[in-house]
């Protein structure tokens, strides 16, 4: 039987700077390290690591791959990764030359600040692998000059506005993040697009092999593990590009094929609901209704009186 193995947990940011003999932080609930400056100690490497607090990191400059989570991409042209709260990460022991910042903020930080309420709201905490933000040239310098303000910001007297700064600094970096990554869904258009196709084809097979009826419908985790990316990624994704989520994309589909089922005269309506996963004509009725503004009895009238 295998052995589970526990993972190393840090309550605090100056539990892991010691645990990888950097410097202790400046600030009780944030620190930034320099890459390019300190070296943490790898003797933990391939432990894992479950942390209580966030980190993002931003390499301007690599060679090779970066260890991240459970896998590892390819940051050679420079960019940003993220780890939850509570997300469990692998050290990498990965000792190549690279540039950058690792930011390290623990949610005490701005407990008492509307960001305490809208950080959840940031997707990309939950975004996986191969989902990291890849950064312009012009990107990385806006990001590198936040990054620098947040330094400089650590290395002052901490004061009574010390903690305003540093959280407004923070929400800047986030909301660059925001827009980059929607700059990032628009660029990579094609990808992004055959992601959708690949999509449409599984809820299209999902249908034709009557899976509804046996199963109801697919969740939107079994699409994104279908499709090899997050959950929260592909929801991001669609609604920049399309406007709406992955949960209403099943639904589109869904009235396509109650239509197409209602356009023949072979099977009932109650037939109609239970072969797309309804356990009730009801539901079913209301649902379409919701959708189209007509009951499927209405929408069956219509069709055949313009036939």
């Amino acid at each position: 039987m295998k052995s589970i193995v526990k993972p190393l947990i840090f309550e605090n940011i100056s539990g892991l700077m010691q645990r990888l003999a950097l410097p202790r932080p400046l600030h009780p609930h944030i620190a930034l390290v320099h890459y390019d400056r300190t070296k943490p100690d790898l003797s933990d490497a391939g432990s894992l690591y479950l942390l209580h607090f966030y980190k993002i990191a931003f390499k301007s400059r690599f060679s090779g791959k970066a260890k991240y989570g459970p896998g590892s991409y390819d940051f050679q042209e420079g960019g940003l990764a993220f780890v939850a709260r509570n997300q469990l990460v692998e050290l990498s022991g990965d000792a190549e030359e690279h540039e950058g910042y690792a930011l390290f903020f623990h949610p005490d930080l701005f407990n008492d600040y509307p960001l305490a309420g809208t950080i959840q709201q940031h997707g990309f905490f939950s975004y996986s692998v191969n989902e990291a933000l890849f950064l312009s040239e012009n990107e990385k310098k806006v990001i590198q000059s936040v990054f620098e303000a947040i330094d400089t910001e650590l290395k002052n007297n901490i004061d009574r506005f010390s903690q305003d700064v540093l959280v407004s600094q923070l929400e800047l970096l986030l909301n660059h993040c925001n827009r980059f990554y929607n700059r990032q869904f628009l660029t990579r258009n094609v990808m992004h697009h055959d992601l959708i196709d690949r999509m449409n084809a599984y809820l299209t097979e999902w249908f034709a092999k009557e899976q509804a009826l046996i199963s109801g419908l697919p969740t939107t985790q079994e699409i994104a593990d279908q499709l090899k990316v997050s959950q929260r990624y592909l929801s991001d994704m669609l609604r920049s590009l399309t406007g709406k989520t992955t949960r209403q994309h099943i639904h589109l589909r869904l009235i396509e094929k109650a239509k197409e089922l209602l356009s023949s005269d072979t099977l009932t309506t109650a037939e109609v609901a239970y072969q797309l996963g309804f356990e009730h004509p009801q539901s079913f009725n209301k649902f379409f209704r919701q959708k189209t503004g007509l009951s499927p009895a209405a929408f069956r009238k219509l069709l055949y009186s313009n036939q």
